[in-house]
C-alpha cells in the first residue's frame, strides 16, 4: 500500500495543489483544514509522513508537531513544517518542536515532492522490513503470504492488512475506529460491525491446524490485539 501523507493546511488552495502533486507521484493523502482536525485524523489512522503548516487555526502547527512528537504512535513520525516564517529564529523554533525538515513557502510543488521521498527513505517508511513475525506467525508483505508455524495461511486483502496492522504493534489494543482508519482508510464509510466479521475471518485463517492457539485478544469495549499472552 502506498505510503499515507497528512496535509496540514487551512487555505485550501494550497492544499489541494499538494494533494495533487503527491497523488500524482503515486502516494495516498489525506486532507485536514485545522490543527484539532490533524490530531484527530491521526487518532484514527497514523500517516506515514505530516505536512504541517504553521499557521492554523484551533491549534498551530508548532503545538500541533509537540503532540505528535509526544504521542507513543506517532513520536517518530516524519513531519515536514510548512510556513511563510523563513528566518533563522523560527526555523529553529520549528526544529525544537520535532520537525525534521522545514519548508519557507512559496515552494515548488516539485521540490516539496523530492522532500517527502527524501524524508521517507531516511525515515526507512518504505524500505521497512518485508517480513513481519510473531508467535510462529511469518508475513512476507513482498510476496504477499503468510505462514504459521510454516503452514500456508489464506487471507482476503483486507484480512492481509488486519493483520499486518495489528503484527506490526503486538499487545497493543486497537479500537475498532483505528482498525477502520488504517485498513478500510479514514475517508470511507464502514460499519463498524464489519471490523468484527473479518476478525472472526482471520482467527478462522490462522487457524491452520485443529487445536491451534487463538493469537487475537478481544478487550470488550476496547477492541482488539495480537498477543499470544491469554
Amino acid at each position: 500500500m502506498a505510503p499515507l501523507i497528512l496535509i496540514v493546511e487551512d487555505e485550501a488552495p494550497l492544499a489541494e495543489m499538494l494533494r495533487y502533486n503527491l497523488e500524482k507521484s503515486g502516494y495516498r493523502t489525506q486532507v485536514a483544514h485545522s490543527g484539532e482536525d490533524a490530531l484527530q485524523r491521526v487518532a484514527i489512522e497514523p500517516p506515514d509522513l505530516a505536512v504541517v503548516d504553521w499557521m492554523l487555526p484551533e491549534r498551530s502547527g508548532i503545538e500541533v508537531c509537540r503532540s505528535l512528537r509526544a504521542g507513543e504512535e506517532t513520536k517518530r513520525l516524519p513531519i515536514i513544517m510548512l510556513t511563510a516564517r523563513g528566518e533563522e529564529s523560527d526555523r529553529v523554533l520549528g526544529l525544537e518542536a520535532g520537525a525534521d525538515d522545514y519548508v519557507v513557502k512559496p515552494y515548488s510543488p516539485r521540490e516539496m515532492v523530492a522532500r517527502v521521498n527524501a524524508l521517507l527513505r531516511r525515515s526507512d517508511i518504505r524500505g521497512s522490513a518485508t517480513l513481519k513475525e510473531y508467535a510462529g506467525i511469518v508475513m512476507d508483505l513482498e510476496a504477499h503470504r503468510v505462514t504459521r508455524d510454516g503452514n500456508p495461511v489464506h487471507l482476503s486483502p483486507k484480512c492481509f492488512r488486519l493483520l499486518e496492522t495489528l503484527i506490526d504493534r503486538p499487545g497493543i489494543v486497537f479500537s475498532r475506529d483505528k482498525l477502520l482508519g488504517r485498513v478500510w482508510g479514514g475517508d470511507v464509510f464502514v460499519e463498524p460491525r464489519t471490523v468484527d466479521v473479518h476478525i472472526r475471518r482471520l482467527r478462522e485463517a490462522l487457524e491452520v491446524e485443529k487445536g491451534a492457539s487463538n493469537l487475537i485478544r478481544t478487550v470488550r469495549g476496547a477492541g482488539y490485539a495480537l498477543d499470544e499472552r491469554r
